[in-house]
């Protein structure tokens, strides 16, 4: 949300960015960590929600409930609100940006995006969403990142790392961003 000074306030559930998960600092070195472009500044550590199927903003995506809602995608009906949503690009038209420009004044937004295939859509519609987002990184994001992964986004260097993997999170954890 943007209040009427211009400064950004934090993603509800966001919390300051620490290495470590709610049960005690990270004793282990990250999973992975990919390499590429930033396009959105910020650093915010979350959940990954990851598809193999390009997202269609206009009639893909529900911008109330912050869920997809094409029929055939892969995450038809899973909320992306509060996860760091990697996929490989956009499909559709231009009406794209401003869809994910509603989710974040709904408050559906994702907490971050990572994507591999630049077009002005996707890239318009990160910046509009105003979350820290990586782009064209080595390895490929879907390849690399599972859902339920604890991943850290840093828009500020283009650095994506996977902290832990989902089955060695604990129960609970929770996303992070840095101050």
């Amino acid at each position: 949300m943007i209040p009427s000074d211009g400064t950004e306030t934090p993603h509800p559930d966001a919390v300051p960015a620490t290495r470590g998960t709610a049960s005690g600092p990270a004793t282990a070195e990250p999973v992975a960590e990919l390499r590429g472009r930033g396009i959105v500044p910020g650093v915010i550590e979350g959940e990954a929600l990851v598809t193999h199927d390009q997202i269609s903003g206009f009639g893909g995506i529900d911008v109330a409930k912050g869920t997809i809602i094409e029929p055939r995608h892969e995450l038809f009906g899973v909320s992306f609100t509060g996860k760091v949503l990697v996929f490989p690009g956009a499909k559709g038209s231009s009406g794209w940006s401003g869809h994910f420009q509603s989710t974040r004044l709904m408050g559906t937004a994702p907490i971050a995006m990572v994507f591999q295939v630049v077009t002005t859509k996707a890239v318009l519609g990160a910046i509009v969403t105003r979350v820290p987002t990586v782009v064209e990184l080595e390895p490929d994001p879907v390849e690399t990142i599972r859902t339920g992964d604890l991943v850290r986004v840093d828009g500020d260097t283009g650095v994506v790392t996977v902290l832990t993997r989902a089955a060695d999170r604990p129960i609970g954890s929770t996303h992070r961003k840095e101050q």
